[in-house]
């Protein structure tokens, strides 16, 4: 398996689903929230967006098909929600629009799985990104190590969500500010060859 094709799918997946950015917002979710309960909630989250993402590996291409959409279609589509993400990301909107939703949600006595699952560590963007990665590997194992960096990332997240409160007093605003305009910076060129990648299947880019 090409390890640049693995790390770009790592990257990728890292990226939209932003794990560093999402730390803050779990511990504003779970505040207040006995230790062994904010585990569990971790938990659950993860385990939930593994298996969503992990579901629309297996059968997005499918579905796709039985609505008429075809690959390339949706890799443009795809790699231009991705870039609405970047810039969304640059200018500090993406972080924004979380914490507002996590304000609205935040008298749910389980967040575990709206909206920490959904749509927050599996939202349309990371949806996109898994059924286009997975659909660039024609091979089991190509496939098998998709999912394995998805499973990554999430166990990534999860690790974070744990070191959340110890994250977000090293970081500060400030600095968690900065690694997500970086990551933003990074998607808007991975989101911009999705789209050549779509031309290009269309015949249209050479």
């Amino acid at each position: 398996m090409d390890s640049v094709f693995l790390i770009t799918a790592f990257t990728t997946l890292f990226v939209i689903i932003d794990p560093v950015g999402l730390a803050p917002l779990f511990v504003a979710m779970t505040q207040g929230t006995p230790a062994a309960e904010r585990r569990a909630i971790a938990i659950r989250a993860c385990i939930a967006a593994s298996l969503l993402l992990t579901a629309f590996a297996f059968f997005g291409e499918a579905l796709l098909g039985f609505v008429g959409i075809s690959m390339p279609a949706f890799q443009i589509a795809g790699g231009i929600l991705l870039f609405i993400t970047a810039l969304q990301m640059l200018f500090e909107q993406r972080q924004s629009r979380r914490e507002d939703q996590a304000e609205e949600d935040e008298d749910r006595p389980d967040p575990s799985i709206f909206p920490m699952a959904m749509p927050l560590l599996s939202g349309p963007g990371a949806i996109a990104t898994i059924i286009l990665l997975t659909n660039e590997t024609d091979s089991w194992i190509g496939f098998a190590s998709v999912i394995a960096m998805m499973l990554a990332v999430i166990v990534i997240a999860f690790l974070l969500f744990l070191a959340a409160p110890i994250l977000e007093r090293a970081l500060g605003k400030t600095g968690i500010n900065v690694v997500s305009r970086l990551l933003g910076m990074l998607l808007a060129a991975l989101s911009v060859q999705f789209v050549l990648d779509g031309l290009r299947a269309f015949g249209l880019v050479a």
